[in-house]
C-alpha cells in the first residue's frame, strides 16, 4: 500500500487511468473527459459537518464552473449507497440539489491518487485535483481532515490555469486583486540581452524581468 501511495500524480503527470463508480453511473477517467478541464476533489467521509460544507459550497459555485467549461467531481472511499443516501439528505435538509458526481472509491484508486490521511485509518484527505483536457494534472491542493477548503480558491486557480494558457502569460499573487498590479498579468522574462534592453520600451514593469500588461 505505502509502495502505491508514492505513485500519486505530480504536477504535469497524466491522471491515472482508472474506471470509477460514481452517484451518476459508470466513468472512465480521465479519458471520459478528454477535451475537458476537469476538478476532482475528495472528502473525508460522508454525512460529517466540514464535508457537508464543502460540498454545498462546490455546488453554489457550479455555474462559474460550467460557464468555464469545467467539470466538478467530488470523492471518498464511502460505498455509493452512503453517497446518495448523503446527497439526499443535504437537499432535503439543507434544499441544496448536488448535480455533479461522487465517486465511490476503494483503497486501490484512493491509494493511486495518494488520497489516504496518514494517521486517519481509511479516510481520504481533503485533495483537489485539476486536470486539463489533456488529461494532465495541473495543480494540487491538500488539506487536512479539520480544515475546509476556501471554493473561491479553487474557482479562481481554474480561472488562472486557463488564461495563462490562452494567453501565455504568468498570473500573480491574489489575482485578480494583486497588491502591485492589480488585475494585470506577467509577461514571462526574455531570453535575450537584445529582449531585455527592449522589453520596457514594450510594455510598462519595475524592470526588464518584471514587466506586466492587461488583457
Amino acid at each position: 500500500m505505502e509502495e502505491q501511495s508514492m505513485n500519486m500524480p505530480l504536477l504535469g503527470d497524466r491522471f491515472p487511468e482508472m474506471t470509477v463508480t460514481t452517484t451518476h453511473g459508470e466513468m472512465n477517467l480521465p479519458s471520459d473527459l478528454e477535451g475537458n478541464w476537469f476538478v476532482l476533489f475528495s472528502h473525508p467521509a460522508d454525512f460529517t459537518p466540514v464535508c457537508t460544507t464543502e460540498f454545498v459550497g462546490f455546488q453554489n459555485r457550479i455555474e462559474e464552473f460550467e460557464k468555464m467549461g469545467v467539470k466538478l467531481i467530488g470523492m471518498s472511499v464511502d460505498q455509493i449507497f452512503s453517497h446518495i443516501k448523503w446527497i439526499q439528505w443535504i437537499k432535503e435538509e439543507l434544499n441544496i440539489d448536488i448535480t455533479f458526481p461522487v465517486i465511490a472509491a476503494n483503497d486501490s484508486i484512493a491509494n493511486k491518487l495518494g488520497m489516504l490521511h496518514p494517521g486517519k485509518g481509511t479516510n481520504t484527505v481533503r485533495a483537489v485535483f485539476i486536470v486539463d483536457p489533456k488529461g494532465q494534472v495541473r495543480l494540487t491542493l491538500y488539506y487536512p481532515q479539520e480544515i475546509g477548503r476556501n471554493m473561491d480558491e479553487v474557482v479562481r486557480a481554474v480561472k488562472a490555469l486557463k488564461l495563462s494558457d490562452e494567453n501565455g502569460v504568468a498570473v500573480p499573487a491574489n489575482w485578480p486583486e494583486n497588491d502591485l498590479i492589480q488585475d494585470k498579468v506577467i509577461i514571462p522574462p526574455p531570453k535575450t540581452q537584445e529582449g531585455a534592453e527592449a522589453r520596457l520600451k514594450e510594455y510598462e514593469g519595475y524592470d526588464w524581468w518584471f514587466c506586466y500588461k492587461k488583457l
